[in-house]
């Protein structure tokens, strides 16, 4: 008689990123109902201020984000099979995602410095800037992540045995990619 092992299905990565998952996923909600109502309860403000964003560079920023979050996975599978140096390697393009969401969200920032946006005018211009603002910290906090990550993937740290931290890096980082499906949409598109 042979005994199977049974693994029992469980969450990728630390429970501790998940708990932080979650409080952010409730901040980010709570902000994005704040954006909805106020946006249905001022229409004449919001239209004027989501007319002047670019829907081409929040695409572009999707493109981005998404296909960090696709090498994220590979590195973590990667990592599972005992394949460090591929697994580096995907990190390193979750990174190169990251920073390219940066450098493009940066260069809208200063577009709109430059044409004398005031961050806190109205209350699109308020929580357009808190909304994208507090996005763009957490994506800059997940290429720090994806940095570290990368870092010690180069010095063998990660395989079979030892995946937890890019996974954790992972889950956060689609809780990032996540929040944009969201904010994209809800900001740049419905009117």
């Amino acid at each position: 008689m042979t005994s199977a092992v049974h693994h029992e299905p469980r969450l990728a990565g630390d429970g501790v990123v998940w708990l932080l998952v979650l409080a952010e996923l409730l901040t980010f909600g709570l902000l994005f109902v704040s954006f909805a109502v106020t946006r249905h309860l001022q229409p004449e403000v919001f239209g004027p201020g989501q007319a002047a964003l670019s829907l081409h560079t929040g695409a572009l920023n999707t493109l981005l984000l998404v296909a960090a979050s696709w090498a994220a996975v590979r590195a973590v599978r990667c990592f599972e099979a005992d394949q460090g140096r591929a697994g580096a390697h995907w990190l390193l393009a979750a990174l190169a995602g990251a920073i390219g969401f940066l450098v493009v969200k940066t260069h809208e920032f200063a577009g709109k410095v430059q044409q004398g946006f005031d961050w806190a005018t109205d209350s699109f211009t308020l929580l357009y800037t808190l909304l994208t603002g507090f996005h763009y910290l957490h994506v800059l906090v997940g290429a720090i992540v994806f940095a570290v990550l990368w870092f010690k993937a180069r010095a063998g740290a990660y395989g079979r045995a030892n995946h937890m931290a890019p996974a954790s890096g992972a889950v956060f980082w689609h809780m990032v990619d996540l929040l944009w499906m969201v904010l994209f949409p809800l900001v740049y598109v419905i009117r």
